[in-house]
């Protein structure tokens, strides 16, 4: 199976908080676009599974987040890849469309 989703199309941003739209669910992976306008965040968080994570930034700057604070650029292009019970989360300092990959889903 092919499946085609024209992402920018989909899902644009919203004021209050960050959008969240269910890109692709499968056994194997879950593929979810987070839009964040300027200033919007995913808190720091991680899961109690074994698997791994995948942000990448699509379009802006922000930054990623990690486990003490940790602060880590992201710009477009940028990749983060760390196990999911890894503290993770991102920070937008312009708006910023970041595409998530979790394997195995969660």
């Amino acid at each position: 199976m092919i499946k085609r989703i024209e992402l920018f199309k989909e899902s644009g941003f919203k004021d209050k908080a960050f959008n969240k739209f269910l890109v692709h669910d499968s056994p194997y992976m879950k593929v979810v676009n987070f839009n964040f306008k300027a200033g919007q965040e995913l808190p720091i968080h991680s899961h109690e599974i074994d698997g791994q994570v995948n942000i990448t930034v699509l379009e802006g700057e922000g930054e990623f987040l990690g486990k003490d604070g940790a602060a880590f650029p992201a710009n477009t292009g940028d990749v983060l890849i760390a196990d999911i019970s890894e503290p993770h989360g991102i920070r937008a300092k312009s708006d910023l469309r970041v595409l998530v990959t979790i394997a195995p889903p969660i």
